[in-house]
């Protein structure tokens, strides 16, 4: 084991899951199918999971912004480039 393994495994947890038979044997698959191990296939996953949930996080932030501005122009809607390139033409 040489220094880069000793290292990377500081950084690592030890953890015990329990998956399906299917599960197990996707995840199998996509190991072999990539050349990998089956720790990283899972490690992966989560962290393609985290990466989505932190997305639906931002999505619905940006959501709850909708509506909770007014510009008091009501045809903002229908206007608005004239709006944005009205300081720009003077």
């Amino acid at each position: 084991m040489g220094l880069a393994d000793v290292t990377y495994a500081l950084h690592m947890k030890r953890v015990q899951i329990q998956l399906t038979d299917s599960q197990l044997d996707a995840v199998k698959r996509q190991a072999e199918t990539t050349g990998e191990g089956v720790a990283s296939v899972v490690r992966r996953a989560v962290d393609a999971w985290l990466e989505e949930d932190g997305r639906n996080v931002l999505v619905e932030r940006a959501l709850s912004a909708v509506g909770g501005f007014h510009s008091g122009l009501g045809d903002l809607a229908e206007r608005h480039d004239d709006y944005l390139f009205e300081d720009v033409d003077k």
